[in-house]
């Protein structure tokens, strides 16, 4: 029989609903509220991958200390002291044994996580991919031809007329807003850190780097092959992964210990690219051979950023500790010379590719440095007891400093400080400009002329540097960037650090690409108008933080994500 207090309670609901229908709050909070059936969904599929997922990372197999509890071990309890002994001896022996196979396990398993500094051959970087596909890949990269990327004067397709300024931007801009996405793809496992498009005018073939130390080499509009289901039906063309790619685990181990900071292709010879790593050193990939070599490493210096001077003989690398290292690649690999530029990470070099003396760095401490190399190495000869080489000829191709014998020098922060403020080294630094917060990337566009720069305090700033005052010897004048442009840049800790992007065509007005927040990818002017904004939220929906361009076609930009699905922007096939 229920208690007085439960009858009161079913009286007291049986008058609240009562009151609640007298009122019709059932019918208005219906009035209120629509009922939807199914919210619409986003249209954009992201496309998957056709290749297997990395395996996972096994624990190293060796042998388990166990105890005698577990291993059920039974003791006879009348047993005599001879037995009772000599079980004690085998089970000493046992574990001696079972301790040595676990220390060999162990050293096995840090070896195998350890940095690859030994040659590599493709079927060793192509460990996922089958034999027929390898076959191709070393065709492709075999048919490249001998291009030579090219450098022109600086006032090539430039002028300081307005009206033909505004010709040439809206030439441009006619021929960049129509690009679609004519392929997409998922050439990396993991988040893309880097990217290149090869100077190649026959196919776009275009390297990303990503977050596990593995290259993903995409030959973007090779023909589709027919996949069929389990009925035999062919899927339709726009949900295929487009084009052909390749996936090789460049650095090692495949972990975010070696992400590629930076990808670049030999100015002077196409079948040869160079990739840097958080693992702490860079390789080169020769197509020709199917051969990676070590070319540089360090011990526990992380390297940011790398570039080339345009003769291919030299390579300059900042890391994250505000060193800048100068590698002679016509030397050993132990033959190089660090010099200490700031006192915090530097995230980007660039290299003037007119003047190859003139070096662009950027930090975290918030400025934007030009240098002057020679300067520099007269400081680091004088270090190292060395007389100083005499300068060859100026020419845009030719190394600024003639080879040195091969030295293995630091040049310590105080002392390029000290250089600076003294008589000899006058004209080292040859302007820096501040920014508001720290600058994540500059480059000097292709005529080493004009520089774009991204820093977190999202604004994009631009210089324009006569020739006149590049020639001269002289620090630069101060001066304000000759345009601003506003640009989210706070990515966050899960997209990759958005970076402007020039064009690398000579022949074309000077342009620069960059992830928009927004799912899009931007083009500007070298002068800050904005030339196109490509999106397509059908089919992207993710930022598109890493971008590229072709160095020889204006109507080809690349661009990739933080699942290593790439797009690329084209003129459409209907067209």
């Amino acid at each position: 029989m229920p208690s007085e207090y439960e009858l009161e309670r079913e009286r007291n609901i049986a008058r609240n609903r009562a009151l609640l229908e007298q009122l019709q709050i059932k019918q208005a909070v219906k009035d209120l509220v629509p009922v939807t059936a199914n919210p619409a969904k986003s249209q954009a599929k992201p496309i998957q991958s056709s290749k297997p997922k990395r395996p996972r990372e096994e624990a190293a197999d060796g042998p388990r200390r166990q105890s005698a509890r577990l291993r059920k071990e039974v003791v006879d309890p009348n047993e005599s002291p001879s037995k009772r002994r000599k079980r004690e001896a085998e089970l000493e022996e046992r574990r001696a044994l079972e301790a040595e196979e676990r220390m060999e396990a162990e050293e096995r398993a840090r070896l195998a996580k350890r940095a690859r500094h030994t040659e590599l051959d493709l079927t060793t970087l192509a460990e996922g991919e089958n034999e027929e596909d390898l076959a191709h890949l070393s065709a492709a990269l075999q048919k490249i031809s001998h291009i030579r990327r090219q450098v022109r004067d600086e006032d090539a397709v430039r002028s300081e007329d307005e009206a033909d300024d505004e010709n040439l931007v809206s030439e441009l801009r006619d021929k960049l807003q129509d690009l679609k996405v004519v392929s997409r793809a998922k050439v990396t496992q993991d988040r893309v850190y880097s990217a290149a498009y090869h100077p190649e005018p026959t196919k776009d073939l275009i390297f990303f780097g990503d977050k596990h130390g593995q290259l993903g080499i995409w030959d973007a509009q090779a023909p589709l092959e027919e996949i069929a289901d389990e009925d035999g039906d062919v899927a339709p063309a726009v949900d295929q992964e487009g084009g052909k790619y390749w996936r090789l685990q460049l650095h090692w181990p495949a972990t975010s210990k070696s992400s590629i900071s930076c990808v670049k292709i030999d100015p002077v010879d196409p079948h040869n690219i160079y990739a840097s790593s958080y693992d702490c050193t860079i390789r080169s990939l020769s197509f020709t051979s199917g051969i990676s070599q070590e070319i540089f490493s360090t011990e526990d210096t992380l390297i940011s950023s790398i570039d080339l001077t345009p003769s291919g003989r030299e390579m300059w690398i900042s890391d994250a500790l505000g060193g800048v290292w100068h590698r002679d690649l016509r030397q050993d690999k132990s033959s190089t010379i660090r010099y200490g530029l700031s006192d915090q990470k530097i995230g980007c070099i660039s290299v003037n590719p007119t003047r190859p003396h003139l070096l662009l760095t950027s930090s975290n401490n918030r400025s934007l440095k030009i240098w002057d190399v020679r300067k520099l190495q007269t400081l680091s000869l004088s270090l190292s007891d060395q007389p100083p080489p005499t300068p060859p000829p100026s020419s845009p191709t030719s190394p600024f400093l003639a080879p040195v014998a091969a030295v293995n020098t630091e040049v310590e922060a105080d002392a390029v400080a000290d250089f600076m403020n003294s008589k000899r080294g006058k004209g080292c630094l040859r302007g820096e400009w501040r920014h508001d917060k720290s600058v994540s990337s500059a480059y000097w566009d292709p005529r080493g002329r004009a520089i774009v720069s991204t820093s977190y305090d999202n604004t994009l700033r631009l210089w324009d540097i006569e020739p006149a005052v590049l020639d001269s010897s002289a620090p630069f004048s101060s001066s304000r960037p000759s345009g601003r442009i506003k640009h989210n840049c706070q990515t966050g800790k899960w997209l990759t650090i958005l970076r402007a992007q020039w064009s690398p065509n000579p022949n074309v007005y000077p342009h620069f690409t960059i992830g928009n927040m927004n799912h899009s990818v931007d083009v500007f002017s070298w002068k800050g108008e904005l030339i196109a904004r490509l999106s397509d939220p059908q089919r992207i929906s993710a930022v598109q933080a890493v971008t590229c361009s072709h160095p020889s076609i204006l109507e080809r930009i690349a661009s990739g994500n933080g699942s290593g699905r790439c797009v690329l922007w084209a003129p459409s096939v209907s067209e």
